[in-house]
């Protein structure tokens, strides 16, 4: 049993990491495999295809954030006051942070594969994500909903997406824009400082009013 586990663990490490680097699509089973000393067989009798293995890979970081950031969001209704979009944006700083203990370097890992999965267009991805996780994207979107009551559903879809590609984006870049600050400006800083440098970015944007035409 505890060989089965240890092949398992092998092939979603070394998927991870290679469809947070190349994407879904450009990552063949062969290429896993080779990473991951397996052989195909292995990967068919574990996951029984590249979809499951996506899916897999992305429960791993789904599993742990997911409850814990509506947990957050919940604990903020409790407050006597109305939580604000940087209340609820910021409530999602430590369970991210915690995917930290899933893996070395898991935030910007998790972060990276929930980004190829919109961009590469992974239907069954999105279908798996609101399916075990309905209830957990409801809380979220119902909460921010709240707290920019101005803006119309469908606008907020497109807000929240926006969203989603400016923290993807400064994630996937982190190395690179802690650079260029530190060699520019002196400034040094880790990924939480990061993402608390995003967070009210992204709170306004969410919450502009919408011009009438």
């Amino acid at each position: 049993m505890a060989s089965r586990n240890d092949t398992k663990t092998r092939i979603l490490d070394a998927a991870e990491k290679l469809f947070a680097e190349r994407g879904f699509s450009e990552t063949s089973l062969r290429l896993i495999t080779s990473k991951a000393e397996v052989n195909l067989a292995s990967v068919n009798y574990h996951f029984g295809s590249k979809k499951e293995l996506i899916r897999a890979v992305l429960a791993r970081y789904l599993d742990v954030f997911m409850p814990a950031a509506s947990n957050e969001i919940q604990r903020l209704h409790i407050a006597p006051h109305q939580a604000s979009l940087d209340d609820i944006f910021s409530s999602l700083i430590k369970p991210l942070l915690d995917l930290n203990k899933v893996r070395a370097g898991g935030t910007i890992i998790f972060l990276q594969l929930l980004g190829r999965g919109y961009i590469e267009s992974q239907g069954h991805l999105r279908w798996f994500i609101t399916t075990h996780y309905g209830a957990y994207l409801t809380t979220f979107v119902q909460a921010v909903s709240a707290s920019a009551p101005h803006i119309p559903p469908v606008e907020m879809f497109w807000r929240l997406h926006f969203t989603l590609g400016t923290i993807v984006f400064t994630m996937a870049s982190a190395d690179a824009l802690n650079e260029i600050a530190a060699a520019d400006y002196g400034e040094h800083n880790n990924i939480e400082a990061i993402l608390r440098k995003v967070i009210p970015y992204m709170a306004a944007g969410v919450a502009v009013p919408v011009k009438s035409n």
